[in-house]
């Protein structure tokens, strides 16, 4: 986890410096280099600005009064407001359904809570379910996504395929599967690792949002992470009774709504994509030349702040 935290720091600073050239300096002009006092307090800057957003770190997390999350050791929560905030800071449009996220110290990875007041979701298709029908479903669902992103100047998002194909547990009533993503216009690539848990009134959607090197870990992680979850007295799926509102779509409809609603999320990469769109071929090989000399120095900068797991 480590190298992906530098990871993050380093390009989160390169982003910086490549907004701020573009507004200050000419077209043409290749962007300065930052020092490495500079690239450190561009660095501190937004982790000071996320730190704002509010955090809880012991305890439990509240979900909007549906349910509930324990806050593990080295994670910290935020509530649905400090949520839309932290999407809207890496180009991903809020849903207005975060009820909170957990995360990582420093810049991630991320687990977001979101509620869909759908009402209950029979499982009466769990042996329905056709993944490559699926994988083509949120691909054109995506596209629509995509549309809004364009009206609002983010980077597009390219569904390549799955990483976990869905699957239902019949016993937890969670239904999962994972995709990853590409940034249109980078080479960055993230994976949403996505879970769905059922409830009496609607279905808890859960996203883990995370880079390739670190999903294994994650997904093992955070399926710790959900046995501290809990829908509070009443809003279990055990807990239906007859005259509760029923949803209009099945366990396929959760999967296939994922691009429609323009719920694919990108961390830092999906922010990165749009900026080097913009910036050309020149500065993205000054990018690349930057993270090279540069991996070195944060690590001694961020060695003494470790994630969970090390």
């Amino acid at each position: 986890m480590k190298s992906s935290f530098l990871s993050r720091a380093v390009l989160l600073a390169c982003l910086a410096v490549f907004s701020i050239s573009q507004a200050q300096q000419p077209e043409a002009s290749a962007p300065k280099q930052p020092t490495a006092e500079e690239m450190k307090q561009m660095i501190q800057k937004r982790i000071d600005e996320i730190e704002k957003l509010g955090w809880t770190r012991q305890g439990k997390g509240n979900l909007g009064g549906k349910a509930e999350v324990a806050i593990p050791p080295g994670y910290r929560f935020t509530s649905g407001e400090g949520t839309r905030q932290l999407m809207a800071m890496y180009g991903n449009p809020p849903t207005q359904r975060e009820l909170g996220m957990l995360a990582t110290e420093g810049l991630g990875p991320w687990i977001i809570f979101e509620f869909d007041e759908s009402g209950y979701v029979k499982d009466d298709e769990k042996d329905k379910i056709d993944a490559d029908d699926m994988l083509a479903k949120l691909r054109e669902g995506q596209e629509q996504g995509n549309e809004y992103r364009r009206e609002h100047g983010m980077a597009e998002l390219e569904i390549l395929g799955w990483v976990v194909p869905p699957r239902y547990n019949e016993k937890t009533h969670n239904l999962e599967w994972a995709t990853r993503l590409k940034s249109v216009g980078s080479e960055g690539i993230s994976i949403n690792y996505n879970t769905r848990l059922l409830g009496r009134t609607g279905v808890m959607e859960v996203t883990l949002v995370c880079e390739p090197e670190e999903m294994e870990k994650m997904i093992a992680e955070q399926e710790k992470i959900l046995t501290g979850f809990s829908y509070i007295e009443g809003q279990r799926y055990a807990e239906f009774r007859e005259g509760d509102k029923v949803a209009k779509y099945g366990l396929t409809a959760l999967i296939a709504g994922t691009g429609a609603f323009a719920a694919a999320k990108m961390g830092l990469f999906g922010k990165l994509g749009l900026v080097f769109a913009k910036l050309g071929k020149a500065a993205i090989l000054l990018v690349v030349g930057v993270l090279a000399g540069l991996k070195k120095l944060f690590s001694k900068i961020f060695g003494s702040r470790q994630p969970p797991g090390e």
